[in-house]
């Protein structure tokens, strides 16, 4: 197609950094694609790590970075697949400058880079800038030399940067066109043919953002300080540029996936446009899927697992359109880690758990789809239109989110009505906040106290001298006082009290003081400050009063020693499942600990037993616990396990139990594991899509437990008269012997009732009647079936109807060999009097009733009808 030099998505990877450390840039690796940022779901470009240092809210440490970013996007997911370029996941190649360079040192380093390294020929490459922007057309133009026909300036909805919001930093912006030189027939002047046009023979390859001015809420501009630059090149559009291919999907970074679709699905790509665009669609949402879970996200109906679950799903039934029945997306997972494993270790680090969460989440998606898929077709085949109530359903009931239910029905010519399903939604939404109950407040007391700062001694010291710095009464009011029996909030200005975090609970204690003592029932923060929940035992507490103040020794010993065993069983779990596991909350009480991290399966008993295994011989050894201070970087450096998305300052706690484990953290701990006593886990559970929970008990606790079991099997022995070693077998057999009882028993129910109704029969035949109307009391309803069917036979030529009863509610089943009535309409018929419902088929109905029935009444209603 053109002489270019070809070089692969690894290369260009490569030259890109390799060409910014030249020019003394710090090289970052990729941040993660959950933004440290409550406005942003995704990192949605190059910059979302750095937002903070550009809103002049964090100083820089490096003034001149460079990063190959991951990013995620998902506003134009239903473009996928259809377009040359729109994906979800995507790299940005970025360099950045904090106050070091601007626009001349950008663009020079953009112009050397993509003509120099890349060897971009100069003829092929175009630019856009702000219409305003002198001093960036001269840069161009007279440092770079390019020729001001090929510089086109543009508006400010093209060429300008921000502000985000009404006000804050902003810029013009500089970008770099590629021309493909493909005619275009949309185009409707060729021969003057720019950037400027919406033609795509134009290809944007690398947008220089000049950040370097300020807009107030006035909509005033002025200059800020320090000037900025903030760059971005997507990795795919310059893979496609190099690699002399249209689109996108035809790089080296999308064909593996592509291959492998077209052995799977037996299919050949470039063929059919409907079949490339699943093709597509399946390689550019595994990617997606395997990077959000690799950091830390799982399949949920809320937020970023909400998004992952659509991808997955949406990929899932592109699979589908081209004849999968059974999960496969999977599969692909192990190419994500082939084509982009080396660059990023967290995918080879994650491989299986990945690989299982999308299995799981393919299975479960599976089980509903066929469901909902044939209940989208019969509405489509019946309406011009999907109702809100019909696209809230497919979505809550079978699972399939609303933008494929959009896709499908575009594709049928179907409309959706969307704006009543986002009322049903926010409807669904109210409801769970009403549910939860929102606990969201924002204490005026605290924030006056937000420049206070109470200082903890609590791990070297449990007990020492205080002063109160504020008291808050229990109705929420700040107050000098508190007196007998009244609870409230106290601040000291230094505490013993480890305040609930990280999943530890809060220390109680007491506090003595002159005339009087209180109980601490809890510790907690806002902010910076220990909130000691207490009582006044006796006595008057005031402001400004010096107290004694007492930790619950035993207390804090049994936290401890759980504390601990958590690191002991964090690290444990590692070893047996593997590297995938990671901790995804926890509880550390004196009573026990609770351990949820990421895993796709339940624990076997093997697993169980080795992890109990493995956690009692590191406790029998002794191990000292050792803590020690250093930087965050040297912490991660010297192999600490941090935890995802917690957040750490510059100096961190590190805590070791020898070389078994190496955790950050900020809790209490035992000085040498032999403190913990025996460690017994008591259950093992699921509490999430990729997630586990693991409870246990250490110390006394786990010595009570095990009295309290030694206690019950003896009582058990007692009763069951039998040794130990029998008592397996005793049980079983017992359990036998009664499922025979309850199965003689119900024979004679059964005969009992067969009985009655042959009775009714011969009732009926002396009367001349061809109908049965029969109660046969508490009945499961195939047995009322079985019974409908037993009178029905007798009749020859007429209706029965047997009534049962389940739980609360009373049902019906009617069987008609009648030429005359059908059983449909006698279930409607003698359902709607009471309040019930009735429907069915010709030959055999059935239906119920909230309120018992009186069976003379139902004779009534079908003579009626007989009649």
């Amino acid at each position: 197609m053109r002489e270019l030099k070809n070089l692969s998505s690894d290369q260009i990877r490569k030259s890109f950094l390799d060409f910014f450390k030249s020019k003394d840039h710090h090289i970052l690796a990729s941040s993660s694609l959950i933004p440290d940022d409550p406005q942003l779901l995704f990192t949605v470009a190059g910059m979302v790590p750095f937002k903070k240092i550009f809103w002049g809210l964090e100083s820089p440490k490096y003034s001149r970075v460079a990063t190959v970013q991951k990013c995620l996007r998902t506003n134009d997911i239903e473009n996928v697949g259809k377009t040359p370029r729109h994906q979800t996941f995507f790299e940005m190649l970025g360099n950045f400058s904090f106050g070091s360079y601007y626009k001349k040192e950008a663009i020079e380093y953009a112009w050397e880079f993509l003509t120099k390294w890349l060897e971009i020929p100069e003829d092929r490459l175009w630019v856009s800038i702000y219409k305003d922007d002198d001093e960036a057309y001269d840069i161009w133009t007279k440092n770079v030399g390019l020729d001001h026909k090929k510089i086109v300036r543009m508006g400010k909805e093209d060429n300008f940067w921000g502000p985000v919001g009404p006000s804050g930093p902003c810029g013009p912006d500089s970008e770099i066109f590629y021309d493909l030189r493909i005619p275009v027939k949309e185009c409707p002047d060729p021969d003057k043919c720019t950037p400027a046009c919406d033609c795509d023979r134009f290809l944007e390859v690398w947008n220089l953002v000049f950040t370097g001015l300020y807009q107030d809420e006035n909509g005033h501009l002025g200059e800020l300080e320090r000037k900025n630059i903030d760059t971005g090149m997507g990795l795919e559009r310059v893979s496609s540029v190099l690699q002399g291919v249209r689109s996108v999907f035809d790089t080296d970074l999308f064909v593996p996936f592509i291959q492998q679709a077209q052995k799977m699905f037996s299919v050949e790509y470039g063929k059919d446009q409907k079949t490339d665009t699943s093709m597509r669609v399946i390689a550019d949402h595994v990617r997606s899927a395997a990077f959000l879970i690799a950091d830390g996200v799982f399949p949920s109906n809320s937020e970023r697992g909400y998004v992952l679950r659509r991808l997955i799903r949406r990929a899932v039934r592109h699979g589908k359109i081209l004849g999968k029945d059974e999960p496969f997306l999977y599969k692909f997972v192990d190419t994500v880690n082939d084509v982009m494993g080396g660059f990023y270790p967290e995918i080879p680090e994650r491989l299986e758990f990945i690989r299982e969460t999308v299995k799981v989440e393919e299975e479960r998606f599976f089980k509903t789809l066929d469901q909902g898929l044939i209940l989208m077709e019969k509405i489509i085949a019946s309406s011009s239109t999907i109702s809100s109530a019909e696209a809230f359903k497919l979505h809550d009931t079978y699972g399939i989110p609303l933008d494929i239910t959009l896709e499908m029905a575009s594709e049928k010519g179907v409309k959706v009505d969307t704006k009543g399903f986002s009322f049903l939604m926010e409807k669904q939404r109210e409801m769970a906040r009403k549910n939860r109950g929102d606990k969201f407040f924002i204490d005026g007391i605290y924030e006056s106290l937000s420049g206070a700062e109470t200082k903890f001694v609590g791990y070297d010291s449990l007990e020492l001298d205080a002063t109160v710095m504020a008291m808050i009464s229990n109705d929420g009011e700040k107050t000098e006082s508190l007196s007998e029996n009244e609870e409230g909030e106290i601040i000291f200005d230094r505490t013993p009290f480890y305040a609930e975090k990280g999943g530890q609970v809060g220390d109680t204690g007491i506090c003595e003081f002159r005339g009087g003592n209180a109980k601490i029932l809890n510790t907690y923060m806002k902010g910076a400050l220990h909130i000691h929940k207490v009582k006044i035992v006796n006595g008057t507490l005031k402001t400004r009063t010096r107290v004694k103040l007492v930790v619950n020794s035993n207390r804090r010993e049994a936290i401890a020693r759980n504390h601990t065993a958590t690191h002991l069983l964090h690290s444990s779990l590692r070893k047996i499942l593997g590297e995938h596991v990671k901790q995804a909350g926890s509880l550390v009480s004196e009573d026990k600990l609770r351990f949820d991290f990421t895993h796709i399966k339940a624990l076997s008993n093997e697993e169980i037993k080795k992890a109990e295994d493995m956690v009692n011989s590191v406790i029998l050894k002794s191990v000292p616990v050792t803590t020690e201070i250093m930087s965050l970087k040297d912490a991660k450096k010297s192999g600490a396990m941090a935890l995802f998305n917690e957040k750490y300052g510059d100096e961190v706690r590190v805590v070791n139990v020898g070389k078994f484990s190496k955790e950050l953290c900020g809790g209490t701990h035992v000085s040498n594991v032999g403190n913990i006593g025996m460690f017994l886990i008591i259950d093992e559970h699921a509490v999430a899509s990729g997630v586990r929970r693991i409870e246990a008990v250490t110390g006394w606790n786990s010595l009570n437990m095990a009295r309290d079991l030694r206690l019950k099997i003896s009582n058990m022995l007692k009763v069951l008269e039998v040794p130990f070693d029998d008592v397996e077998s005793k049980v079983r057999s017992l359990l036998k012997e009664n499922e025979k009882l309850k199965d003689d028993l119900l024979t004679i129910e059964q005969k009992q009732i067969n009985e009655i109704l042959r009775e009714e029969i011969r009732k009926a035949k002396k009367k001349s009647e061809s109908f049965i109307v029969f109660n046969a009391g508490k009945i499961s309803p195939s047995d009322a079936r079985n019974l409908a069917d037993l009178a029905v036979n007798a009749l020859e030529n007429g209706i029965a109807i047997v009534i049962g009863k389940k739980g609360k509610k009373e049902f019906f089943v009617v069987k008609s060999t009648s030429v005359d009535v059908k059983a449909k309409e006698v279930a409607k018929a003698i359902s709607e009097p009471f309040g019930g419902k009735g429907g069915g088929h010709d030959e055999m109905a059935q239906g119920g009733w909230n309120d018992e029935v009186e069976v003379e009444d139902i004779r009534k209603i079908l003579r009626n009808i007989l009649k």
